[in-house]
This record gives structure tokens, C-alpha cells and sequence, in this order.
């Protein structure tokens, strides 16, 4: 027998922060669209790779905005972003992110200065500046990803977006929200704003 030691991946650099860490570990929010978190994660098909940029709201933990492609360029991001907006209709929201390639670019920084909303980014390989957002992958991996061969991005595109839609969304309870769902929680909160 004889032990088989992974070789560190090194010479991996990230670039330099284009925002301040506005969020400082603080995954709360006392009400919608004042932080978000996004971040990317992706998966093996018989095709080849789906990349998932996924937005989530910090205040009912719902996925407000996502975008899926077999390439992981700034467009991808981008995409998620402008679903979150047009959903959402934020002002003033920040937006917090890894320091990947794609949140830097000048698509999406410029992005959210048209939007009027402020970037916020963690330090390089400082997982728990972004935990909230790697526990839902977390979720999504268990729960699809994990769970099957994929054969082609669109079987894998629906198998997500049907499991965010229906159960993540509409069935998982969650301690934080005080046992509902995102939509529960955010229906509740938005009557008794209204009231």
C-alpha cells in the first residue's frame, strides 16, 4: 500500500479587488434588496460544463436572479444581474462577490453603476466572506447536481431551475426565515410593510 498525496495547485492568482468588502461577513439584512451575494459554481454533462451564476437576497435567502451557459465569461454574471434587476427593481443594493475574472470585468462593473448599485468584494480564498452563498450551492449540489449523470446542459438547466423555482423557493423551510419558505417569509414581511 502506499499513500497518494494531492499535489497543491499554486501559482493560481486572483487580481485585485475593483470594491471594499461592504458586507464584512454580516449575512443579514432587515429588509429586501439592501445586500445580495453572488458567486458561480458548475457541473459535468455528457456535453461538456454548465456554468451557474445564481444572485440571492440576503433578507428571505431567495434566489432573485440567475443565469446558466456552457461558458463562464463576464456575460454570465452580466445576465444574472439583469434578471435580478428586472425582478427585483433594486436601488442602492450591494452586490457582493469572489474576486473571480468575471465580477471585475468592466461588463459587469459598469453593469451595476447603470443599475445604481454598489460592488462589494471578499479577500482571495477567504471562503466564509461569501458563505451564504456557498451553502446554497451546497444545497443545489446535494439536492441535483449530486444526484445523477447529466447527459446535456438543457436536462441540467431544467433540473435546476425547477428544484430554485418549486422546492427551493416554494417547499424548503428554513431555521432563519423562522421556519417558512423565501416566499413565505417575503409575502409576510411585504404585507406587513405595506400595512
Amino acid at each position: 500500500l502506499s499513500v497518494i498525496h494531492r499535489r497543491r495547485r499554486s501559482g493560481i492568482k486572483t487580481g485585485p479587488p475593483v470594491h471594499d468588502d461592504l458586507i464584512d461577513r454580516d449575512f443579514t439584512a432587515a429588509a429586501s434588496n439592501q445586500k445580495w451575494l453572488t458567486d458561480i459554481t458548475e457541473h459535468p454533462t455528457d456535453e461538456g460544463k454548465l456554468y451557474l451564476c445564481a444572485i440571492k437576497d440576503l433578507h428571505s435567502n431567495r434566489i432573485v436572479g440567475y443565469s446558466m451557459d456552457g461558458r463562464m465569461k463576464a456575460s454570465l454574471a452580466v445576465a444574472a444581474l439583469d434578471h435580478a434587476v428586472s425582478f427585483r427593481k433594486p436601488a442602492g443594493t450591494v452586490v457582493h462577490s469572489d474576486r473571480g475574472s468575471q465580477f471585475r470585468s468592466r461588463k459587469f462593473v459598469s453593469a451595476l453603476h447603470v443599475y445604481g448599485l454598489s460592488g462589494s468584494m471578499g479577500r482571495v480564498g477567504a471562503c466564509g466572506d461569501n458563505a451564504a452563498m456557498e451553502s446554497f450551492f451546497s444545497l443545489l449540489q446535494k439536492n441535483v447536481l449530486n444526484r445523477k449523470r447529466w447527459e446535456t446542459r438543457a436536462e441540467l438547466r431544467l433540473a435546476i431551475t425547477t428544484w430554485i423555482e418549486r422546492t427551493y423557493h416554494r417547499k424548503r423551510r428554513q431555521r432563519t426565515l423562522g421556519r417558512l419558505t423565501p416566499i413565505e417569509f417575503e409575502t409576510i414581511n411585504n404585507a406587513v410593510t405595506a400595512a
